[in-house]
């Protein structure tokens, strides 16, 4: 019988909750890691292996360790440097190489490092469907994604076939007549993905994760938009097209009014929102003041009007490392974030990795925490100062997100009030999902 961590945890009893929190500890030497590796129980050995920066004499043990389990703890492991993960690639078990392939557990929408090419090449080549059924698509780096439609293995190919977007019109054409029939069927489905009438044909009638992706990101014919206005088919769908680029904007307008501030929360985040429904949205009522949150940084707004907006900033989550998006941010972009007095797009400038140095020294000396940390999570040249310190994650030129907010131990956990008014010389959302990433999954 399979044992999923919760269970396995679960079932550990005080001792060995104990002895976990001595394999967790940073401090704890290099010899008693390795006891704790060869002679822990099953919880003791899951948290050192998967929640934690190991030494390299540790990790030469985990990837000898004749424990299944163990060793499929550490091919999940967020914190480690992928070229270490990648030592299992040829491991054995089956349960190790399709946990490798699927890759640590990383916060909503943040993405693990990538795999090194040649291993992700390899794993392609060599690995059955079924070990690269999950989310192995995570772990492609952007530069490999944007060569594999040339590959000379086939298998290389279909995955190619994710950078759909990024493609010209010659190399979709290319893939509609490659030799292979498998790279050919998902370089058709691909167009066919972009247009509404068959989008609406292929719509699944029943609430399920396929009926969520078409609603979230695929372009909607009016029918279906007015179906789900109408009648969904289940919870929540309103909350689904509210993201949808192709939702007509009288859609927009109705939205930006609807009951659910879940609905107007994510409506107020989108670059189409006209200006009435700005200052209505800018006053929403919500208790929660997400919605004032989420319009508070729209692109249109000046800084005048984001200071005349009653939000808080959330200082409990959001601290991650980001990988750098597909198609760089324009830099004047960048630098008006980075100079605006709203700190949730100081912070946004902050996971920026190109960072000049002048954004770079001023943003290690915000005012916001969330500012400071999040360059330090993001960017190999920030200073090492406190706020560095405060993450057991952050070391070295190799930043590494928090595994809890709990480890914010000077960040408290809740809201900070927005301060009044503008910050004179003062100086966001979450990066999209990358659709070319996530919609390049082969259906071998």
């Amino acid at each position: 019988m399979v044992k999923t961590p919760e269970r396995i945890w679960e079932e550990a009893d005080l001792a060995a909750r104990r002895l976990a929190g001595l394999a967790l500890n940073p401090r704890t030497p290099q010899d008693v890691l390795l006891r704790l590796l060869a002679e822990g129980p099953a919880a003791v050995r899951m948290v050192l292996c998967r929640d934690r920066v190991l030494p390299d004499a540790v990790v030469d043990a985990v990837i000898e360790h004749p424990d299944t389990y163990t060793r499929s703890f550490f091919a999940r492991n967020p914190h480690v440097d992928p070229a270490q993960r990648v030592r299992l690639i040829d491991d054995p078990e089956w349960f190790v190489r399709a946990h490798l392939a699927d890759g640590p557990r990383m916060p909503f929408r943040v993405r693990p490092e990538p795999l090194p090419d040649e291993a992700l090449v390899h794993m392609i080549r060599t690995y059955g469907n079924d070990e690269l059924s999950g989310c192995f698509y995570q772990q492609i780096s952007n530069e490999l994604l944007r060569t594999m439609h040339t590959h000379q293995d086939a298998k290389v190919r279909r995955w190619g076939v994710g950078a759909w977007e990024w493609l010209s019109a010659d190399e979709r054409a290319a893939l509609l007549a490659d030799p292979d029939a498998g790279v050919r069927d998902i370089a058709l489905l691909r167009t066919r993905e972009e247009d509404p009438a068959w989008v609406e044909s292929a719509l699944p009638a029943r609430p399920c994760h396929a009926r969520t992706g078409i609603l979230c990101h695929q372009p909607l014919t009016r029918a279906v938009v007015d179906s789900v206005l109408t009648a969904p088919a289940g919870e929540n769908e309103r909350r689904m097209i509210a993201y949808n680029p192709s939702l007509p904007a009288d859609v927009v307008v109705l939205l930006a009014a609807d009951p659910d501030p879940e609905v107007r929360e994510r409506i107020a985040y989108r670059a189409d929102l006209g200006p009435a429904e700005r200052r209505a949205l800018a006053v929403d009522p919500d208790p929660k003041v997400k919605v004032r949150l989420a319009v508070s940084v729209h692109p249109a707004l000046s800084e005048r009007e984001r200071a005349a907006i009653d939000y808080e900033v959330p200082t409990d989550r959001g601290f991650h490392q980001r990988p750098a998006p597909s198609v760089p941010r324009d830099p004047e972009d960048v630098r008006r974030d980075a100079l605006s007095a709203h700190p949730m797009l100081r912070r946004k400038a902050a996971r920026v990795h190109e960072l000049p140095p002048d954004l770079v020294a001023r943003l290690a000396d915000d005012e916001d925490l969330g500012v400071r940390v999040t360059l330090a999570q993001n960017h190999p040249d920030a200073p090492r100062g406190p706020a560095a310190a405060q993450f057991p994650g952050v070391h070295g030129s190799r930043p590494r997100p928090p595994r809890h907010p709990a480890q914010l131990p000077d960040c408290p956990t809740g809201r900070l009030r927005r301060p009044r008014g503008p910050r004179g010389q003062g100086p966001g959302r979450a990066r999209p999902r990358d659709r070319a990433g996530r919609r390049g999954t082969p259906h071998q």
